[in-house]
């Protein structure tokens, strides 16, 4: 059973989709932005829901143009990282230094900042595929000032692979009779596949982190110097 919220079932993909109604493309949006725009609401299902936004485009139960939801989808994606992004410049280390709670786990931030320094700027990208770090890899690349320019760059191809890239996947799959017969266990299938990999180094590059430092990750120097202005 799914989490509830003011009457809102915000974890069920499907369910959320049809209670944005006419609506479904602006829901869509807001719930694509805040889950890469706050780090607290990074727990909202951005991939299942962008998986399922193309699935239903093509059985029909949305009535937009595919073409349509990938542009919504991509504004939405591309938005939310950039406020990230803001919110890293602005905030400094202080976002980096609060006491857990129930919505932020330090521990996010040590693998964070391990997985920023072994990949760099490549990191922009690849935890679009990892839920909860998508949120965070932004903001550190804030803290760490990263190049403006530079991370647009980044931000630009990630949204476009993430955002866009999981919606057709979406949509060229809802179009096969069992696919959309069992979309559920596809949509889940599709989630576990795609942070494999991601998890994989994560898990390395904590571990190597672990093993160099002598004491916590500095959150400045989470981007490596060249990327940096």
């Amino acid at each position: 059973m799914y989490p509830m919220l003011f009457g809102i079932t915000f974890l069920d993909s499907e369910w959320l989709i049809g209670w944005f109604g006419s609506f479904v493309l602006i829901g869509v949006a807001a719930v694509i932005f805040v889950e890469t725009g706050f780090i607290v609401l990074s727990f909202m299902p951005g991939d299942s829901l962008l998986f399922t936004v193309g699935l239903l485009t093509a059985t029909g139960a949305v009535p937009f143009p595919i073409w349509i939801t990938g542009i919504v989808v991509f504004i939405a994606a591309f938005s939310g990282d950039q406020l990230a992004y803001y919110i890293g410049r602005k905030a400094g280390p202080a976002v980096f230094s609060r006491e857990q709670n129930r919505f932020f786990n330090p521990q996010n931030v040590e693998r964070t900042n391990a997985f920023f320094a072994k990949h760099g700027g490549k990191s922009i990208i690849m935890a679009r595929f990892l839920p909860v770090f998508r949120a965070f890899v932004p903001v550190a690349a804030g803290v760490g000032r990263m190049r403006y320019r530079t991370f647009v760059t980044f931000n630009v191809i990630g949204a476009f692979a993430w955002g866009v890239g999981l919606t057709l996947v979406g949509f060229f799959l809802g179009q096969i009779a069992f696919v959309a017969a069992y979309s559920e266990y596809f949509i889940i299938g599709i989630i576990l596949l795609s942070g494999i990999p991601i998890l994989t180094e994560l898990t390395k590059a904590t571990l190597a982190n672990r093993r160099s430092r002598g004491q916590a990750t500095v959150p400045e120097a989470v981007v490596p110097a060249e990327l940096r202005e």
